[in-house]
């Protein structure tokens, strides 16, 4: 039996575009806008090229995560940045509005249609992540993040992780490494609304040491397409 019966693929953190009506805020803050802290470096090429080998809906982030972070719920103290974290309440609804609603209610709406008719939905989210973190290296290439206490979750990155494994035998792939896949974000927030278990929420996490080497990120790119298709159809 395969792993699921529709895919779904979304980039939060996809670009570091500044829309017209908020590009004051960014005066003097390219660098800024151009760090890790701006947006996922080849998190949109990954999630698009995943898409395309699944003929799977694909969601992307259409704004830097700068002006409000798309994976993060309305409680979390990350939601806006300290760039508009002192904007009025009605600029933040505003970007909320314009921005965060649109995005995560189309996946919702997307995942509910799939659950409502029966099918088992797994949700790929690409995003990839610094290698230097509080001046320590991150000694991890992949990582799957997952609710493990979920077994439908745990058997897909399983597989996957195996997958991605036998075709490049020297990659670090690990679980819920450098982040837990339980942790605030849209999977987690989709798992509580829809605690059914057709539903499975993954996050694929690159280091962006290798997206900036062009011939290596090309192939780690084919290496986890080509695993996740295995993975659609095995």
């Amino acid at each position: 039996m395969t792993h699921a019966d529709a895919w779904i693929v979304c980039c939060e953190h996809a670009t570091r575009r500044v829309p017209a009506a908020w590009r004051a805020l960014f005066r003097g803050q390219r660098a800024l806008l151009d760090s890790h802290r701006g947006w996922d470096p080849g998190a949109a090429t990954l999630a698009r090229a995943v898409a395309r080998r699944l003929d799977a809906p694909l969601f992307l982030g259409r704004a830097t995560r700068l002006l409000v972070d798309l994976n993060r719920s309305l409680d979390h103290p990350r939601l806006f940045s300290e760039l508009t974290r002192g904007l009025s309440a009605g600029e933040r609804e505003r970007l909320l509005a314009e921005l965060w609603r649109p995005y995560r209610d189309a996946i919702e709406a997307t995942v509910v249609r799939h659950l409502d008719a029966g099918r088992r939905v797994a949700h790929l989210s690409p995003h990839s992540f610094t290698p230097i973190w509080n001046g320590r290296e991150r000694r991890v290439d992949v990582g799957l993040l997952h609710d493990p206490s979920r077994p439908r979750e745990r058997a897909l990155v399983e597989d996957l992780r195996a997958r991605i494994r036998s075709r490049e035998p020297g990659l670090r792939v690990f679980l819920n490494l450098p982040y837990r896949g339980y942790a605030d974000g849209l999977t987690a927030t989709l798992r509580a609304r829809h605690p059914t278990p057709r539903y499975a929420g993954i996050e694929i996490e690159v280091n962006q040491a290798l997206v900036a080497r062009p011939a290596r990120w090309r192939a780690l790119v084919r290496t986890i397409v080509a695993s996740v298709g295995e993975l659609a159809t095995s």
